[in-house]
């Protein structure tokens, strides 16, 4: 019986390492991804971390500065819309962090919220940038207050959009998107970023939209190839697993001092709407908008909307007032690209 048992036992571990080579997916090189996901506005800077960073520099090259973080994951594609909108009026940039994108980071590198905060002040200095507003999505939220608060001198503005940095109760609590209670597992998580990934970030994106029709085949692909460019999982495991980062309070944020817009979905399920509102009673003078029915990327999910409500807070910052022109503009914009 005990020789029947250990055979029974020895075929499973031989299924499931058969399993596990059929759906490891090896890495694609970032020639392959330039080729397909980089364009005519596409740039690249090295920077004295050792870190390859891909940029576009787009819009009105002498107006006001307007530079934008993608989330935890994502890349400079997820602010196409604004790019668009907001071309016109702006001198948009917009940059892939380490471990994302096409942005290409040594080996070794080290991952932290405090870390992409230096490459962005490097990459800032390697465009000879003064003052600029600087704009987050999710993870990139948390670096762009984070920045703010490094480099006041720089900013004109802060907008946040579902910016992270809040402790999470849900996370304390064993809750919140299971994809990152699977990465945070010691063995798990890396073993699972060496697979097809494909279902796991397909079902991890439709719960950032509430509307999950909008993740077409096209999105899909662009973050599965991504995050399988040299390094990129390994810096992915990092700020999965990351748990020493600064958290956000009300004694902190009180430093900032700049015009600020804060911008959330209600149906977030990624990061929830009550960091939005605690944002918003942190910064003095900062300005709150929220949308029902919109989840973790507005900038995606309600484009013109969105756009318009950002066309609307720059003019202010930048003219004095506000631009009905310019809003008009930006969501037409935003439908033209579309």
């Amino acid at each position: 019986m005990g020789r029947i048992l250990l055979g029974l036992i020895a075929i499973v571990l031989v299924v499931i390492g058969l399993g596990y080579l059929a759906l490891r997916r090896g890495d694609i090189p970032y020639e392959t991804l330039e080729a397909k996901y980089a364009n005519a506005h596409s740039e690249f800077v090295d920077l004295p971390s050792g870190v390859r960073m891909h940029f576009r520099d787009e819009g009105d090259g002498a107006a006001p500065p307007v530079l934008m973080i993608h989330g935890y994951s994502a890349s400079l594609h997820t602010w196409d819309a604004w790019s668009a909108a907001l071309g016109d009026d702006y001198h948009v940039l917009r940059l892939d962090l380490p471990g994302h994108g096409l942005t290409r980071a040594p080996d070794g590198y080290a991952a932290s919220i405090e870390a992409f905060v230096g490459e962005v002040e490097a990459f800032v200095a390697s465009q000879g940038l003064q003052k600029f507003t600087i704009v987050g999505s999710s993870m990139g939220g948390n670096v762009a207050w984070q920045y703010a608060l490094a480099h006041p001198e720089r900013t004109d503005a802060l907008i946040l959009v579902d910016a992270s940095g809040w402790p999470d109760p849900r996370v304390d609590g064993g809750d919140g998107p299971v994809i990152f209670k699977l990465l945070r597992m010691p063995v798990v998580g890396p073993a699972l970023l060496q697979l097809d990934s494909s279902a796991m970030v397909r079902q991890g994106l439709q719960a950032s939209f509430f509307n999950p029709t909008l993740v077409d085949d096209a999105m899909l692909a662009r973050y599965v190839e991504m995050g399988r460019a040299p390094g990129h999982r390994e810096i992915l495991l990092q700020m999965a697993s990351l748990s020493d980062r600064q958290p956000a309070t009300n004694e902190l944020l009180s430093r900032i001092q700049i015009p600020t817009l804060i911008l959330s979905g209600e149906a977030d399920n990624l990061v929830p709407v009550a960091s939005a509102r605690q944002f918003a009673q942190a910064i003095a003078g900062s300005e709150l908008v929220t949308w029902p029915n919109v989840g973790h990327i507005p900038q995606e999910e309600i484009p013109a909307e969105s756009a318009a409500v950002v066309a609307n807070f720059l003019g202010r910052v930048y003219r004095a007032e506000p631009s009905g022109e310019a809003i008009d503009a930006a969501s037409a914009a935003v439908q033209a690209a579309q």
